[in-house]
């Protein structure tokens, strides 16, 4: 036993004393493995911080265990055919229906009422455009991330009177407010001022879309501006996250007993979940990994085939040094164990090496461009271990060849 760990230290000793003998040799050697590993890296990264991207902003604009319910929530492309179907077939959504869902749905948290539009803002001279006007009801606060950062929000008492009052976004404040005190000042929303009494903290942007251009009024209030002939949408929350499939159940059925279905027909509302939305990431996201990770691959495949041709021109430039240890004793394993110890050394270290690099082009790229790029654990075994293991495939034949070398004629061959 003693022996054969003698032979097989000896074989990662000489492995590694011709990887260092030659050093822009297996530099250049290397370089394929290094670029194939960062490119199936980098993608890697790419593709996973995609979907912690989506995730997080879904989580950040919706809340965790949230679903919406309303005329037409649905999650993906809809075809012209379903759109026109859901047309015809699904019913307004109404204020009513929010505490027809809350007694009836006994693993619901909060369930909120919302409707939207766009709007220009304006304060003396001063404007900004194309903001989100979202009509409430008062414990929408408590869904999502958004915090009152000064002020307070609104209450249920100025939700049912129709209070003229609002909550701003960072962004609004910043336009319209700079170096002033917002709190108890007014806006003009057209013809209509609402008096400030809140400032919610920024959120950034998600997708493209500010989440800080916004305000937020009583749902009422919103109603005795524009009309109550529009359909609301219903925001609501589990209890926990045990519960949550119940709740999307319960809520379903309060839906349908409200809409009054029968059994076997289709719902009239749409009603998506963030789980649901999640998935779906998901499988977006697979399915991109499926397509590009292993085009990425082939550029490791490239890199073995150098290791591959290097590992021939080394068998042939060491044939006397390999009739000399059989000569001394080497087993054809042994032979084959070096050999094969060399092309994975050059292989995982080419590995390692482009590991560090996709970190460093992940690191670049996030911190220059809004890009979120996540490192995963998956990734990296999966670029290790590929490169190992091509390494240790294209190290197969060369090593064969050198075992298989008669000792004889290779002494005969001139140093």
């Amino acid at each position: 036993m003693t022996v054969r760990l003698g032979f097989l230290w000896e074989s990662v000793r000489l492995a590694l004393q011709s990887i260092f003998a030659h050093k822009l040799r297996t530099f250049l050697t290397l370089l394929g493995i290094i670029i194939g590993v960062a490119a199936v890296m980098v993608v890697g990264a790419g593709i996973e911080g995609l979907e912690t991207y989506v995730t997080d902003s879904i989580s950040r604009v919706l809340g965790s265990n949230s679903f919406l319910v309303s005329k037409y929530a649905r999650f993906g492309h809809v075809s012209r055919e379903d759109w026109e179907k859901m047309s015809r077939r699904n019913k307004d959504i109404k204020m009513a229906d929010i505490p027809f869902i809350k007694d009836y749905c006994v693993a619901c948290d909060e369930i909120t009422g919302e409707i939207s539009r766009r709007s220009d803002l304006r304060r003396d001279s001063k404007e900004i455009l194309g903001t989100r006007v979202d009509g409430v009801t008062a414990n929408r606060i408590f869904i999502g991330s958004q915090v009152v950062e000064e002020g307070r929000y609104f209450n249920d008492e100025e939700v049912r009177r129709s209070r003229f009052v609002c909550v701003i976004g960072s962004e609004v404040k910043e336009k319209l407010f700079e170096n002033v005190d917002a709190l108890g000042r007014t806006v003009k929303m057209g013809p209509e001022s609402l008096r400030v009494i809140g400032v919610i903290e920024k959120q950034g942007s998600s997708f493209g879309q500010s989440l800080d251009n916004i305000l937020h009024l009583p749902i009422t209030t919103f109603q005795k501006i524009y009309g109550t002939r529009s359909s609301i949408t219903i925001r609501g929350t589990s209890t926990s996250r045990e519960t949550f499939d119940q709740a999307i159940e319960q809520v379903r059925v309060a839906m349908r007993i409200r809409h009054k279905l029968k059994p076997g027909e289709e719902d009239t509302f749409g009603l998506i979940s963030t789980e649901e939305i999640n998935s779906s990431v998901d499988q977006f996201t697979g399915a991109i990994a499926v397509v590009v990770v292993p085009i990425t691959l082939i550029a490791l495949v490239v890199g073995g085939i150098v290791v591959m041709n290097i590992m021939l021109v080394s068998v042939t430039e060491r044939t006397f040094e390999i009739g000399l240890r059989k000569s001394l004793g080497a087993r054809r394993s042994d032979i084959l164990n070096q050999f094969l110890i060399e092309a994975f050394f050059l292989a995982a270290s080419g590995g390692l090496i482009g590991l560090g690099l996709a970190v460093v082009i992940s690191w670049i790229i996030e911190s220059t461009t809004p890009v979120t790029m996540t490192v995963s654990l998956s990734y990296v075994i999966l670029s290790i271990g590929v490169s190992g293991g091509i390494g240790i495939v294209s190290g197969i034949y060369p090593a064969f060849r050198a075992s298989r070398l008669d000792p004889i004629e290779a002494l005969r061959t001139e140093r």
